[in-house]
């Protein structure tokens, strides 16, 4: 990336990994030698401690600034020290860091006048990547001090939260007195004083978290924020307009003020370099990019200039290459450019080096803390027995929080393929799932299809209760003692931390040979599916009865009126569902013969069950036409009162709301359709003079009819939730879900305009057509730029026009828009679509299609936004305000669809509430060769993971979106039954079912979510 001359030195390449007189930053067992001191005079260099202590060092002046740093990890018995650096202030009044190589009398004119600082200098985007409880310590230590300076700055429910957990590492449990008595006396953040009550209202959340479980909290909120490991450089642009410049593991990032405004991926960048004050970035060609080919920005002087790439050199270095790179040889004659050049391990060395070795456990000191009895060095023997502190603030199977994922990623922070890593041993199955999903494989080389986007985020996730504290929040209102802040950088939806090879039990082949032996009826298979299924449907009214009453129903800002018509719907469900659920259990058990009363014939069918239930049901479900006044009556709560609406927020970006809470709200309505289809199924299975086809019969006689009376409302409340859906996605809209809107289509098009093909997301309706973008902002929301009018609407196909593959243009009463499509298909999708509205709205009166908002930021109405002048300069202009807006999902269809390229109608959405699966798969990658088994849940065109069906979230997800599901070939030697492939580009997963049947019903299912089309349910589709 940058081209310095080399350095007149012999190389080092590989050294501190295999060095055996030292193992340099890692030499942290005492029996272990110290580093070499050349001969020489010495001198007594000061080190200040991220502590606050000041330690003392002798030091030959010959001596090195690695020397001298290996000298202070020793000293703390600290392995992972590559991550942390001395900082220091040159005669310039500059902080630089200490060079490793230079001798450091050259760096330091006055050593003993001169106060080194011991500061972290790697920010890693992950964590749980932080393999030891030390390293954690100290980097909470740094977040400490960031937090107090003003450095890192967030909103103050994040500051609050953070401080909170700092408390609790330092004076342990809540006790009221004690908690104000030290929050009076010491400052942690600036202008505490205001935030004291909220403090010690999460303090309280935190009681029986251990300091190492508070550093992991701690870490886990702050590594969400925006200016997490920010270290700002001002300068200017080519306009004179201040900026300031910083670096980070995704790569050069640009802010103005605190708000980030771009960002340029290591990806991308083909050489950063500097020319006197001028700091220059040369970008790799991008024909769908419309920045130029270098640019430029001017710094205070040349020495900022160089200490700043210096940095960018280090940071691209430690996170993007395998290995230090090895030194160039010196010229013979003349030298051109800088010599600098990253010297020590990179961090997968370092994650590696610490993983295949074993340490000596070394106890160590927490300075300011009064809580010691967990304190310690923890090299473990094995890093696959090493367990990280649990969100709930317990490790193991008690775990009812992740961190995440994402998942809520992923800022999303740059989603990352990685590779293989070793799974546990069956005889440490107990390990928490959070750490399965985070002690993902620590690769960091991010593929061409996982995207930086800005958020999350993985995630990337909580309720008021301190045992079901379900994930992290992002919101401005925080729920539970893990949450996060709005400046949550959650990870891709397009990838999954848990689908890599270390984030779940491996089932070996010798195990799972030992196939059990189901019946072999098919009837047996179908009674199975209605067993699994029901699991995840009561599972998912206790997202409502349990966490969403704990969360936001107790609350007193949720008016009565809303609590009793929610749960005065959902809790009479929840007890028929879980005694419906227990008979199914039951009925499986005896049909399977796992009892002593398996008297075949009499327990071998399901229909009896199903009737009786179901006639159970009836009076239950006749109330269900009124879900869509439920979603009206939360839509009303929350826009008169923002605490309610604040409360609704936070919780979806909890991890046990896995889907957008209002599909929660619409699960009864779906669940008959279900009902239906597995009754259906069941009859045509059955031959007349079956035992169980009058039942069966009977049975779905009794639901057609419920479901008949129920799907005009059905149809209406889809479209009413997906309305209010798509309003939480967009900014700068008004009046979206208002009566006669019907949603057709949303999609990704690459929009043609002055600066060539940009993506755009466009938003069709019966009435208007919307398009938008994704720009950098906290909120994971779409800005949008401008609407068409269908009325008097016309469409033709432009690509001989414009020489664009799949391109056609809109042409309506005020302007023309040209957009492409990326396939054929795609085009002929929207073309179809498009017709179809625009016929529609010749003859019907539909709401008034002026549906944009002028209250942006800029204060610049999106209506005035010409389609030859619009750009994605447009899309960072408005997010420049200090006022930051709240953030939301960062992983709904809308962002699938911007990153897969693709889109999605309504009938889509209708036939995927019908085709939805759970039960157990196994999962093997590529490159690896156990299975590892999963419960996975398919809904809302998605997979999700959990250990197992007893979870109350999913460890991760996967977009099924643009994947392809077919059946291995014989050159990829999966020499196993009922396997089917998912493949993506590059990204290849292969599921094993236990049947034939349950094969050929997840092929089914998964089909219809990877390769959607709206002519699929005619029936369904009211447009």
């Amino acid at each position: 990336m940058a081209d310095p001359d080399p350095e007149p030195a012999k190389s080092r390449a590989g050294h501190r990994l295999g060095a055996p007189e030292t193992l340099g930053i890692s030499t942290l067992d005492p029996a272990h030698r110290p580093p070499t001191m050349p001969p020489g005079r010495h001198v007594t260099v000061s080190v200040h401690m991220l502590d606050d202590t000041e330690e003392l060092f002798d030091v030959s002046i010959k001596a090195s600034g690695k020397v001298l740093f290996d000298l202070v990890c020793t000293h703390m018995n600290l392995i992972e020290g590559d991550y942390f650096g001395l900082e220091f202030q040159n005669h310039q009044k500059m902080m630089v860091w200490l060079d490793p190589i230079k001798p450091i009398m050259k760096q330091l004119r006055r050593p003993k006048h001169t106060t080194l600082r011991f500061a972290v200098k790697y920010f890693p985007p992950d964590h749980a990547q932080l393999l030891e409880e030390l390293t954690r310590y100290l980097f909470a230590l740094q977040i400490k001090q960031d937090l107090s300076s003003g450095r890192l700055t967030c909103n103050d429910t994040s500051a609050a939260l953070m401080v909170s957990h700092i408390l609790q590492s330092e004076i342990g449990d809540f006790e009221e007195s004690q908690c104000r008595s030290h929050l009076l006396n010491n400052n942690y953040i600036p202008d505490q004083m205001p935030l004291i009550d909220k403090i010690m209202e999460f303090h309280s959340m935190n009681i029986g978290q251990t300091p190492a479980e508070s550093d992991f909290q701690l870490l886990e909120v702050a590594r969400r924020l925006e200016m997490y490991g920010i270290r700002l450089h001002p300068a200017k642009d080519r306009e004179g307009s201040r900026l300031s410049l910083a670096v980070a593991h995704t790569g050069v990032l640009v802010f103005q003020g605190h708000t980030k405004i771009n960002s340029f991926n290591w990806s991308k960048v083909r050489k950063l370099s500097f020319k006197r004050k001028r700091f220059l970035i040369k970008l790799r060609p991008d024909v769908n990019s419309s920045y130029q080919d270098t640019l430029e920005f001017l710094m205070t002087s040349r020495d900022c200039c160089k200490v700043f790439w210096k940095i960018c050199v280090e940071y691209h270095a430690f996170f993007r290459l395998f290995e230090e790179p090895k030194a160039k040889p010196k010229p013979v004659l003349f030298t051109r450019g800088s010599s600098f050049r990253f010297s020590g391990r990179t961090q997968k060395q370092v994650i590696d080096f610490v993983r295949e070795s074993e340490f000596k456990k070394l106890p160590f000191e927490r300075k300011h803390s009064r809580v010691q009895h967990n304190s310690r060095l923890s090299p473990l023997p094995s890093p696959r027995s090493h367990q990280v502190p649990t969100e709930s603030g317990v490790t193991g199977d008690r775990l009812d929080s992740a961190s995440p994922h994402h998942w809520k990623e992923s800022v999303l922070v740059n989603s990352q393929e990685t590779s293989q890593a070793p799974a546990s041993p069956p005889h440490q199955n107990n390990r928490s799932p959070a750490r399965q999903e985070e002690t993902r494989d620590s690769t960091w080389v991010a593929h061409p299809e996982h995207l930086a986007t800005g958020a999350l985020t993985n995630s990337p996730y909580l309720s008021t209760s301190p045992a079901h504290s379900n994930g992290p929040l992002n919101g401005q209102m925080s729920l539970e003692v893990g949450s996060h802040s709005p400046d949550v950088r959650q990870p891709s939806p397009l990838t999954s931390p848990l689908l890599n090879d270390a984030c779940s039990i491996r089932t070996d082949d010798e195990d799972e040979v030992r196939r059990k032996r189901f019946p072999t009826d098919r009837a047996y298979f179908i009674a199975k599916e209605l067993l699994t299924t029901e699991r995840t449907y009561v599972k998912d009214l206790e997202v409502v009865t349990v966490f969403f009453q704990t969360a936001v129903g107790e609350d007193e800002a949720t008016p009565d009126s809303l609590k009793n018509t929610i749960f005065s719907t959902f809790e009479p469900l929840h007890r028929f569902h879980v005694g419906f659920l227990r008979e199914v259990e039951q009925r499986l058990a005896l049909w399977e013969g796992r009892s002593n009363a398996h008297i075949k014939g009499d327990y071998q069918r399901i229909g009896d069950v199903l009737l009786k239930n179901l006639q159970d049901l009836k009076p239950l479900a006749a109330d269900l036409h009124k879900q869509r006044d439920v979603l009206m009556e939360l839509e009303k709560a929350c826009k008169t009162s923002r605490r309610l609406e604040g409360l609704c927020r936070d919780f979806e970006l909890q991890k046990v709301c896995y889907v957008p809470l209002n599909v929660f709200i619409l699960r009864p309505l779906h669940r008959l359709l279900h009902y239906q289809r597995i009754l259906e199924r069941l009859c045509k299975h059955y031959p007349a003079t079956h035992v169980d086809f009058r039942d069966c019969r009977a049975a779905l006689a009794d639901l057609s009819e419920v479901v008949e009376q129920l799907q005009g409302s059905v149809m209406k409340t889809e479209n009413f939730q997906k309305l209010l859906e798509l309003k939480k996605d967009l900014i700068g809209v008004d009046k979206l879900a208002v009566p006669g809107r019907e949603f057709i289509r949303f999609g990704c098009l690459s929009k043609l305009s002055g600066k060539g093909l940009q993506q755009r997301m466009f938003f069709l309706f019966n009435d208007v057509i919307l398009y938008s973008s994704r720009g950098m902002t906290a909120s994971n929301q779409f800005k949008v730029h401008g609407q068409l009018p269908l009325h008097g609407m016309t469409i033709r196909e432009s690509e001989d026009e414009w020489g664009v593959p799949h391109a056609f243009t809109l042409v309506s009463q005020r302007q023309s828009v040209v957009v492409a499509a990326s396939s054929l298909s795609e085009m002929a999708k929207w073309m179809e679509d498009l017709e179809r509205a625009i016929e529609m709205a010749k003859t019907s009166k539909g709401p008034s299609s002026d549906l944009l908002s002028c209250s942006l930021t800029d204060n610049k109405c999106p209506r005035e936004f010409s389609a030859e002048t619009e750009s994605e300069d447009d899309v960072t202009a408005c997010h420049s305000s200090p006022e930051r807006a709240a953030p939301q999902r960062g992983n709904t269809m809308v962002h699938v669809c911007w990153h897969r390229n693709a889109s999605v109608s309504m009938a889509d959405f209708s036939l995927a509430v019908e085709n939805q699966l759970s039960g157990n798969l196994l999962r093997k990658f590529k490159s690896s060769n156990g299975w590892q088994k999963l419960w996975v849940v398919f809904t809302n065109f998605s997979l999700f993971f959990y250990k197992s069906h007893q979870d109350d979230y999913p460890l991760a997800s996967l977009p099924l979106l643009g994947y392809s599901v077919t059946i291995p070939s014989e050159s990829e030697n999966i020499h196993k039954d009922y396997v089917f492939k998912l493949h993506f580009k590059s990204h290849v997963y292969y599921f094993r079912s236990e049947s034939q049947h349950t094969f050929e019903r997840w092929m089914e299912v998964i089909g219809s979510a990877t390769a959607p089309s709206s002519r699929l349910r005619n029936g369904k589709d009211s447009h």
